[in-house]
């Protein structure tokens, strides 16, 4: 205990610790009671609100007969909607404020209720009440997945106040820690605020940063329950394997029990995504099935179909934004408007990528005198100042505007919308064996890479980003990317 003591109290002195600490909330299992209480409140309305409006719409010239019909097929729609919205658990705390899974259960929970409505309508022979399935099924759904979104927009406001967080503390060896620690500071959104670390084996702990803030560090792992109630910590994230096996993490788990504090396994599988992950039971023994990645098959014809009718769409309409730049990009400076580079796509597979020009025409021959100095990730080339870029040069590359001719590309089906980076061919050259896996779909008009921080992102973090989407990616997904990547143009990170 005096160890947890001087350790705690090492913090609270740390200068500049005051300042930058944020409040956390005082339990996570009390807001996110309250926070699934209003998720639940809201779809309610919303879905109650968008029936009693569409059946106004459809029975606005009816009988009395025929409105009492409508309104009582409407009602048990709507009752059987926000069940569904239940059934499908679509306020699991686990998916609160973090990734595509709450939007998806509620796409699912949506497209379940109006599937059983409509065998319904088809076997009672109710066909005026075809109108009230189409309307309300995409006009709810849509207003449902907007509400949502605004309800984790609200979220993150709060949790960078320090409000409305899961407080946690991780457990582990000292480099696993400091890896959860970090990523949590980064990715975890509206979710988890690290309280405090504890490390396996005899260790002389220091303070841990996590984003701004110190948290205290232990050693040993006898007294975790005494040092998860000085943190007032909601749970305890195991980081990677412990020596003492997973014996030592089931009685963890009934220690913690008194105090339901949750504990969360952290898995090794990385680049594992949640859906390629099904746990199957046998005697007692949890065996974890973890799905092959698809690299061909429907959902690569989906894809295809996505890229096609999106691609398309945006030639279309950016045809004047495309002219306008073109004339910009010509007066600024002499030379052709567009640039064209060998990239490595599927396979290795050589296409041409275009894009509008932003460097003078002689960069290409500037390159080997500036190389000395590289601020990219130590493999890309990258300056924040690079003397070649023109004056309109520099502000498409800001707003992304340069990649738009690689909708092209993606049309002509060299590209996808969402993928990994394309490389040039003489990084492909020095690619590890590991790396190569980013060659196994096309590469993207955007994906992780660049709605995570593009040229700030070192070549580990790049890689890493690119092979989780290869062998996790899905078609909601790749939507999320994309609007993602709106968001970024808007308020560009890491674009120079």
């Amino acid at each position: 205990m005096t160890q947890l003591h001087s350790a705690l109290g090492s913090v609270v002195a740390t200068k500049g610790i005051a300042a930058a600490h944020q409040p956390l909330s005082t339990s996570g299992t009390a807001w996110r009671r309250r926070y699934r209480l209003s998720l639940l409140a809201t779809d309610s309305v919303l879905i109650l609100g968008i029936l009693l409006l569409t059946v106004n719409l459809l029975t606005l010239e009816a009988s009395v007969a025929r409105i009492a019909d409508v309104l009582g097929l409407g009602g048990a729609i709507a009752a059987g909607w926000i069940c569904a919205m239940s059934v499908f658990r679509t306020r699991d705390p686990r998916l609160i404020g973090t990734g595509a899974g709450e939007y998806k259960r509620v796409v699912r929970a949506s497209i379940a209720t109006f599937a059983v409505a409509a065998v319904l309508v088809v076997l009672l022979n109710l066909d005026h009440f075809r109108g009230l399935l189409v309307l309300a099924l995409p006009s709810g759904t849509l207003l449902l997945l907007s509400s949502r979104w605004m309800w984790r927009q609200w979220l993150l406001r709060q949790s960078r106040l320090g409000h409305y967080l899961s407080k946690v503390v991780v457990v582990g060896r000292p480099a696993d820690v400091r890896y959860v620690t970090a990523q949590l500071a980064k990715k975890s959104g509206a979710a988890y605020a690290v309280v405090g670390a504890v490390y396996e084996g005899k260790t002389n702990p220091a303070a841990l940063r996590t984003g701004d803030r110190l948290v205290p560090v232990v050693s040993g792992l006898r007294k975790i329950e005494d040092f998860v109630a000085h943190t007032g910590a909601d749970a305890v994230i195991v980081a990677g394997h412990l020596r003492k096996g997973s014996s030592y993490i089931r009685e963890l788990g009934w220690r913690l029990e008194g105090s339901s504090t949750e504990l969360v396994l952290a898995s090794a599988l990385t680049n594992v995504a949640g859906p390629r992950i099904t746990m199957r039971p046998v005697e007692g023994l949890p065996l974890m099935h973890v799905e092959l990645p698809q690299f061909t098959g429907g959902r690569h014809l989906m894809k295809r179909a996505l890229d096609v009718a999106v691609s398309a769409a945006a030639l279309l309409v950016l045809a004047p934004l495309f002219l306008a730049l073109t004339i910009a990009i010509r007066r600024d400076t002499p030379g052709k408007a567009f640039f064209v580079q060998e990239r490595a796509g599927k396979d290795s597979a050589v296409f041409r990528m275009f894009k509008f020009r932003s460097m003078v025409t002689t960069a290409e021959d500037e390159l080997e005198l500036l190389k000395e100095q590289n601020q990219g990730n130590g493999v890309l080339f990258k300056l924040r100042e690079d003397p070649r870029v023109t004056r309109v040069g520099a502000v498409i590359r800001k707003y992304s505007l340069d990649e738009l001719p690689q909708f092209w590309n993606v049309l002509r089906g060299d590209m996808s919308l969402v993928g990994p980076r394309p490389p040039l061919f003489s990084e492909v050259s020095g690619y590890e064996e590991h790396t190569r896996r980013r060659l196994l779909i096309k590469p993207g008009l955007t994906g992780l890479w660049q709605v995570s921080g593009r040229s700030d992102l070192d070549w580990e973090e790049s890689v890493r980003l690119d092979l989780y989407y290869v062998e996790n990616w899905s078609v909601t997904g790749d939507l999320i990317i994309m609007w993602r990547t709106f968001k970024v143009m808007l308020k560009p990170v890491g674009a120079y």
